[in-house]
């Protein structure tokens, strides 16, 4: 469900556009330490070129010495296969397995482009996808999926899931929201920026980054934020922060955070509680002061800790106990 499993997709459908033979490689299983786990997506050109990975590396160099020798190549394969690396510890050893892992893999020709094309579309739409694979035909379906669903192989049949990219909104376009957005976009969100205000959004320099013009409160709104979307506000300007937190905080937003010390949100949470009726639920929800507490100073420090957080929460990943605090301003 990464989004790098998109940019393998978008790949193969620009190669198999161009005339290329596509061969898709998906991990089904592991055992032992395996290093990309179940679901993972590797594309091979008929030459030999590769987006993504299903071993780190490891049995890489042998699938596409295969596909450029034509065994499993969109020519050389009829139909989709299962192949296994490291089935025995002298395999597992050759190919640089870990500690005897084991890999199971499907194998398949990409010969009709159309339903990459409707993952792609679809996951642009933030709607995630699930896509069924019938081993003894080729054929493939796509459905509606939910977060609940997951990747699910019976030897017949592979259902794998596709997701809609991990987004960032930034409410402010700050220094600090300039720090933010470049590691963010290194870890492949997008990142979405939101400030009103004129001497800050006419001199936005956000490269990759997009501005949306409004207010944040009804930029939020009309985000929609999903279980994918993360919204930090960054402005120390509770004219404008506190709206936008009102609304992502009875969002669906996996993660909302704002700067800030501890004292200012225990002052902000207060209000939000006072004036707009948030729940203490809601309000658990506000992750403040923002970031991983590293002793963070400067902004790209305190860049750090934010975005490290904001993985961290994704990943569902147990908090460490902080030695130092991350001051933020004594606001």
């Amino acid at each position: 469900m990464e989004s790098l499993d998109l940019r393998v997709l978008t790949d193969a459908l620009q190669w198999q556009r161009a005339g290329h033979g596509v061969t898709l490689v998906t991990v089904v299983e592991t055992w032992g330490s395996a290093p990309r786990p179940p679901g993972a997506l590797l594309a091979v050109r008929d030459d030999g070129v590769v987006s993504g990975s299903v071993s780190g590396g490891c049995v890489e160099d042998d699938l596409i010495a295969r596909v450029k020798a034509g065994e499993r190549g969109a020519d050389g394969l009829a139909a989709p296969a299962m192949i296994a690396y490291g089935v025995s510890k002298e395999e597992a050893a050759r190919f640089g397995l870990p500690c005897g892992g084991t890999l199971r893999l499907v194998q398949e020709p990409l010969k009709d482009g159309n339903w990459v094309e409707q993952v792609l579309a679809r996951t642009a739409a933030h709607e995630l996808v699930s896509r069924t694979l019938t081993l003894s035909t080729g054929e493939v379906t796509l459905a509606s999926a939910t977060r609940d669903d997951t990747m699910h192989f019976d030897g017949l049949k592979l259902t794998t899931l596709f997701g809609p990219k991990w987004r960032l909104l930034l409410i402010g376009a700050g220094q600090l929201s300039q720090a933010v957005a470049q590691i963010a976009q290194l870890l492949d969100f997008e990142v979405l920026v939101c400030d009103p205000r004129e001497e800050y959004s006419n001199t936005l320099g956000l490269t990759g980054a997009t501005h949306l013009a409004g207010m944040p409160d009804d930029v939020v709104r009309e985000l929609k934020p999903d279980a994918h979307t993360a919204i930090v506000a960054l402005t120390h300007d509770p004219k404008l922060d506190d709206m936008a937190l009102l609304e992502a905080l009875r969002s669906d937003a996996f993660y909302v955070g704002a700067l800030g010390s501890s004292r200012n949100q225990a002052t902000r949470k207060k209000r939000l509680a006072e004036h707009f009726d948030l729940t203490e639920m809601e309000l658990s929800r506000l992750h403040g002061p923002v970031g991983l507490r590293i002793g963070a100073k400067t902004p790209a420090e305190i860049a750090v800790s934010v975005v490290a957080q904001i993985v961290e929460v994704k990943n569902a990943v147990a908090a460490v106990p902080a030695l130092t605090p991350l001051p933020q301003g004594e606001g």
